[in-house]
């Protein structure tokens, strides 16, 4: 067998295939070719030779060598076939078999020279240790071959392979591979380029855990690895973990580690993008406590952000730092700065800083325009809102929707309509379709000053431009035309609403609300009519309202039908309600007006007019006496509800019955009132002192009443039992002290007539009591002036006492006992 031999030298690896070996001698001398391929190996480091024609042929040896460096790539076999000898210098052989020779570093890590050894070139160890990595990629296959350098390399070898090596999981093994070996050493851009590969992949699983092996190695060797450590924090910030690259800066930080402005910068967009600007003023504060300068970048993040989120006063003051650096603001911290403190209520600090801003040459955006004009119209300022409002305009910009309704409705609102309607119409004008709320506004403030006409040409303007009116606009637009007294227009509005889908009944009771409050009777009996015949219908109470008006009005043929649908509605007739009624007949001057009032009365179905009814027929039709038959009226009355209507009832009762001369009864509805404490406080008993009656809060004919059966019973105790107070006192008041004194007098009473109070001695009044037109007085007999006391009863109601009454002969104050 022919031995073919492809020849290295040991400390080359030159080897032999076992075939073609005439073509080395046939074309090239050994010398040559020797000298050529040590060239090439210190430059390419250890190649492989495959059979190519014509081979020696080319002149050009090394770059044909070294377009076929790797064993294992190119078209060949994984395996090896073909055995290998390797020679010495001398030509003997070093060994023989299949694949790559074992070598011992240190005494293969030369390459001879002629008889000199020269160290083996970085580029050629480089390139070996990147072909055996990119052969064997990872594993223990790997780190075997590693292992059979013929070299010892170094950090400088591993960080130059892995520059060259793409692939990330064979970066780390060699990387790991290194660790192991004694002449490892911590490598700051070794990191970096493991952490570039990692971050090349999205690979920040790993990137966490070779950040933690990395602050191991840092803490074990005490070398610092700043560029690696925020190039972590920098790549994990940028992908937006943000509690991964929070926890890798606080272990930084913590260690005492320096982290760059970039790496500040890439945490402060972080957490401003993930919408927690109070975490990232946090770390700008980390920033300034470790007094890393700012950047243009960071005052253009931070800068914003403070403004935004409230914090003025260090947004401000870091905008006055950025300056005096000798940094441009840029237009978007003008931007910021003016729409903050516009909103703020700081106004002069932002026109402030539009001026400025004009000043560094910057136009205005329309944003900025918009901005101030917000703020000088929510602070009240519209000459300035409308001076900013023109400069806009004049940039050419064009006003935008939102911007055209605030001058309109903040003008409107001010009353200043006459350039709220210009605009109204330049918005038109501009394409613009103005909202059903600026229509609202605009009428609102129209109606307010009473400009109907306008109000109906924006409310017709809106309708044939085929909006549909909001509820609060028809509201608005009725309520003015109810106040105006158009009638007949309200009518043709309201109609239009119902059309339009809308519920009117509340809207139709409340313009009727307006003629009832405003006293015009005769339009709100109209504008019922109209809802009536519309099929509107209306509630109980505004029906009690009006029926009240025509009442007092006096418009009771009216007021009838009223009250008649109140009643027929379920609605509840009260005392009070009643009672009112008989006040208006109390007040009453025509015969005619008596009977539609008593026609009243009666439609009401209330007890008290049973009552009332009862209590002026005989004995015979009542059944029973009149002081029975009021006290089982007055027990039927719920007090807990209805004490104050009653004692009003009483009131206006014993005014009525007074005026009809019905004395007795009268005397029976005070006592059976007194009895059940509706005037707890009238009488006082101060033992042997002094006894008061108060009639300050009581009406003209109860108050006469009330003296007349309180004297009766004073009497009684002071003659029969023989007690007799120092003084008596009558607590009238201002109003009724003339009337009781005039009644008094005319039967020669001792009381003497002070400011509010009549008072008297306890023995003149015995004495008093004593005389026999006093005891006929007092028991309820015919007194002999009885027609001066009518008469000057009369006087005391002259709108209520009839001129008949008056010009008859009196009825008696006091009647003849009742059986």
């Amino acid at each position: 067998m022919i031995r073919h031999r492809k020849l290295f030298s040991s400390t080359t690896n030159l080897c032999k295939l076992t075939r073609n070996l005439s073509v080395f001698g046939s074309f090239i001398s050994p010398v040559s070719f020797e000298q050529k391929l040590m060239s090439f190996t210190s430059t390419t480091a250890f190649t492989s030779v495959r059979r190519i024609p014509g081979f020696c042929k080319d002149l050009n040896f090394v770059g044909q060598l070294s377009s076929i460096r790797c064993y294992c790539h190119g078209g060949g076999p994984k395996d090896w076939t073909e055995e290998i000898e390797y020679l010495d210098e001398s030509g003997s052989v070093l060994y023989k078999g299949k694949g790559i020779r074992s070598v011992e570093p240190g005494i293969d890590d030369h390459v001879m020279v002629g008889e000199v050894k020269k160290p083996l070139v970085n580029a050629a160890a480089v390139a070996k240790i990147v072909e055996v990595v990119k052969r064997w990629k990872w594993g223990p296959e790997l780190e075997t071959q590693l292992d059979k350098l013929q070299f010892v390399p170094n950090m400088t070898h591993i960080v130059q392979s892995l520059k060259i090596i793409s692939d990330s999981d064979a970066c780390l093994s060699l990387f790991r591979w290194a660790k192991r070996q004694p002449w490892y050493s911590s490598s700051d851009e070794c990191y970096v380029i493991l952490f570039d590969c990692l971050n090349q992949r999205r690979d920040f699983d790993g990137i966490q855990s070779l950040f933690d092996e990395m602050v191991g190695d840092s803490t074990n060797t005490g070398s610092s690895l700043s560029v690696s450590c925020n190039r972590v924090i920098q790549y994990l910030a940028n992908a937006e973990k943000l509690e991964v690259s929070f926890c890798c800066f606080k272990k930084i930080q913590d260690a005492g580690g320096e982290i760059d402005t970039e790496t500040y910068n890439s945490l402060i967009t972080l957490f401003l993008g993930k919408g927690l600007p109070y975490k990232a003023f946090e770390i700008y504060e980390s920033m300034e406590k470790a007094s890393c300068s700012l950047n243009s970048s960071t005052y253009e993040l931070m800068i914003p952000n403070l403004a935004k989120s409230g914090r003025l006063d260090a947004a401000f003051k870091l905008f006055q730092e950025m300056k005096g650096r000798g940094f441009q603001p840029g237009l978007s911290i003008f931007l910021s700065l003016v729409d903050s403190m516009g909103k703020a209520g700081r106004l002069d600090s932002a026109m402030k800083a539009y001026t400025e801003m004009r000043g560094y040459g910057y136009k205005p955006p329309p944003t900025i325009f918009v901005s101030l004009i917000e703020s000088y119209v929510k602070s009240g300022k519209l000459e300035t809102a409308l001076r900013l409002w023109d400069e806009m305009k004049k940039a050419g910009y064009r006003p935008n929707f939102g911007l055209y309704t605030l001058i309109i409705e903040s003008h409107a609102k001010s009353g200043k309509l006459d350039i709220a309607l210009s605009t109204f119409s330049d918005m038109e004008k501009a394409g613009f379709l103005p909202t059903p709320s600026t229509y609202t506004c605009l009428l609102e403030m129209h109606a307010a000053s009473g400009q109907i006409d306008h109000a109906m040409r924006l409310y017709n303007s809106m309708t044939n431009a085929g909006l549909r009116p909001p509820l609060s606009t028809y509201t608005v637009l009725l309520t003015l035309l109810a106040n105006k007294k158009l009638v007949d227009v309200a009518a043709k509005i309201l109609l239009e609403m119902k059309a339009m889908g809308y519920s009117v009944d509340v809207t139709a009771s409340d313009v009727l609300m307006v003629y009832i409050r405003e006293g015009s009777v005769d339009l709100a009996l109209r504008w019922l009519r109209f809802m009536g015949s519309s099929g509107i219908r209306t509630n109980n109470f505004i029906i009690r309202q009006l029926f009240e008006s025509c009442m007092k009005n006096g418009l009771y043929e009216s007021a009838k039908p009223l009250l008649e649908t109140y009643v027929n509605s379920a609605a509840k007739v009260d005392l009070i309600l009643y009672t009112s009624i008989l006040a208006h007949l109390v007040r009453c001057q025509e015969e005619q007006n008596e009977r539609h009032l008593m026609s009243i009365l009666s439609v009401t179905k209330h007890k008290a007019h049973f009552f009332m009814c009862g209590l002026f027929c005989g004995p015979e039709q009542r059944g029973q006496p009149v002081l029975s038959f009021v006290r089982e009226f007055f027990q039927g009355i719920d007090y807990e509800l209805e004490e104050g209507a009653a004692r009003y009832f009483v009131n206006v009762l014993l005014n009525y019955l007074v005026l009809m001369g019905q004395i007795n009864r009268a005397r029976c509805v005070w006592k059976v009132a007194y009895e059940n404490k509706l005037f707890p406080k009238a009488i006082v008993f101060d033992q042997h002192i002094a006894w008061s009656l108060d009639v300050r809060n009581l009406s003209v004919g109860a108050a006469l009443i009330a003296v007349v059966h309180t004297l009766h019973r004073f009497r009684k105790r002071m003659l029969y039992y023989g007690i007799v107070p120092r003084r008596i006192k009558l607590v009238t008041g201002p109003t009724l002290k003339i009337v009781i004194a005039q009644m008094l007098s005319s039967v020669e009473s001792p009381f003497e007539v002070s400011k509010v109070v009549l008072r008297a001695t306890g023995d003149s009044v015995m004495e008093w009591f004593k005389k026999p037109i006093v005891q006929q007085f007092l028991l309820n007999e015919v007194p002999s002036r009885a027609d001066i006391l009518m008469h000057k009863l009369n006087i005391l109601f002259p709108s209520s006492a009839p001129e008949i009454r008056s010009l008859s002969p009196p009825k008696p104050l006091i009647s003849g006992r009742e059986v």
